[in-house]
């Protein structure tokens, strides 16, 4: 794969009863870049992400992943390229203890039982979650939910990190824990986020969706700071670049 860039040319897709969810939806994102796809609720995000690892496929139009078009007979290989974390981490921790979890994809990926528990641990250390190891999920805090599920993906060393809504259920400190953690890693990153002043911290482009059309791309600060395309688009200047009380943003 060529640097798993990751490119959007003219995407269509409709839900089957007809609704338009998305059109005209292109962009290119290099190697290495973070990226919030933000919008309004219904704008279209989480449908595009599905698109992402051939959940949904475009009615017209191509989305490939390093080269590869995303369609069925490419699905193994673009899916070792692109991890994904649901909105909800219920919907990805459902075996008996977290090292079963974060193991999961490793096995359905052939890794031999002799690296399984080192590539296992590296991942729930990454994420602060080593001592998680053998709790169920389910007694798990939505933060630590959210860590395991992170960590059962980067287990299987993706090269593109696609997130929806990362920081929903979360409270304060495990959103600052998560925020550091994101930053420190190297991968390119997608995120759905509502959180603003997150995407802010976190990423370093904006693209904004709205009514499944892009009416936003470019440098985070400049897109977040643009008031009347915040407001044509339904959304808010997030905290971090309102004018404070000296007419600077507020700290």
């Amino acid at each position: 794969m060529s640097h798993h860039i990751v490119e959007a040319e003219n995407l269509d897709y409709s839900y089957p009863d007809g609704t338009p969810a998305l059109g005209g939806v292109s962009f290119r994102i290099p190697h290495g870049q973070s990226v919030a796809l933000v919008g309004e609720n219904g704008a279209g995000k989480s449908t595009l992400l599905w698109h992402f690892t051939g959940c949904l496929f475009a009615l017209s139009g191509n989305l490939s992943i390093g080269g590869l078009r995303v369609e069925k007979g490419n699905l193994a290989e673009v899916r070792r390229a692109v991890g994904m974390v649901f909105q909800n981490p219920d919907d990805q921790l459902f075996m008996p203890t977290v090292f079963e979890d974060v193991a999961f994809g490793l096995l359905n990926m052939g890794v031999p039982e002799a690296e399984l528990e080192g590539k296992v641990m590296d991942a729930l250390r990454t994420v602060g979650a080593a001592q998680l190891r053998a709790r169920p999920p389910y007694r798990l805090s939505q933060g630590e939910k959210r860590a395991v599920s992170i960590a059962g993906v980067l287990a299987m060393s993706p090269d593109i990190l696609v997130m929806d809504e990362p920081t929903s259920n979360l409270d304060p400190l495990s959103r600052r824990r998560l925020m550091a953690l994101l930053k420190s890693f190297r991968h390119t990153k997608v995120i759905a986020t509502h959180d603003l002043d997150f995407a802010l911290e976190v990423c370093d482009r904006a693209v904004v969706i709205h009514k499944g059309r892009i009416t936003a791309d470019g440098p985070i600060r400049a897109v977040f700071g643009d008031a009347l395309l915040m407001e044509s688009s339904s959304l808010e200047t997030p905290a971090g670049l309102r004018p404070g009380p000296t007419g600077g943003p507020e700290k």
